[in-house]
């Protein structure tokens, strides 16, 4: 059972209208994952996984990886573009919140050779199954991280409801 870092936080959504809309995300690190793999897990059950490196160098430059983009937008936002063949999702991050959740795991991971990031696998796009709640209440969520906890494989049965809502933007 390894530890997972995971946090709730907000993104905005840019489509090709006028008006952005918030959107919920979990960011997610397995400690145990060697490859260093962030994970974004979208309201839709779309879960990005890419190497953690990507996410950090794209806080100071604009990057690109495969099917991820990211670069800074000023100093407060960042741009998280995925392509995949349903069109592309163009996601607007708060920088600190993902400095934030960058320091959890590099604080919690134990220290690894200066090259180990560099060997991570290309970005990948799965989709998780999600469960509805009918009971949930339409909640603001905030940027307040999650504590770690044990993987999701051995919380399985538990119930936890997992949040589901706005569908995936076309482009």
């Amino acid at each position: 059972m390894s530890p997972v870092i995971e946090e709730h936080a907000r993104a905005r959504l840019i489509t090709d209208g006028p008006l952005t809309r918030p959107v919920p995300v979990d960011l997610r690190y397995d400690l145990a994952d060697e490859r260093r793999t962030v994970h974004i897990g979208l309201p839709d059950g779309t879960d990005w996984a890419f190497g953690r490196d990507l996410l950090e160098r794209g806080l100071r430059t604009p990057i690109e990886r495969g099917a991820v983009r990211i670069w800074p937008c000023g100093r407060t936002q960042l741009i998280v573009e995925l392509h995949s063949t349903d069109g592309v999702e163009v996601f607007q991050f708060e920088i600190r919140t993902l400095i934030r959740f960058l320091a959890r795991t590099r604080t919690q991971t134990p220290a690894a050779s200066p090259d180990a990031d560099r060997t991570s696998q290309p970005p990948s796009r799965t989709t998780r199954t999600t469960r509805t709640d009918t009971s949930r209440t339409d909640t603001p969520r905030t940027d307040t991280p999650r504590t770690t906890r044990p993987h999701k494989s051995a919380q399985q049965g538990e119930g936890a409801p997992q949040e589901s809502g706005a569908q995936p933007a076309h482009g």
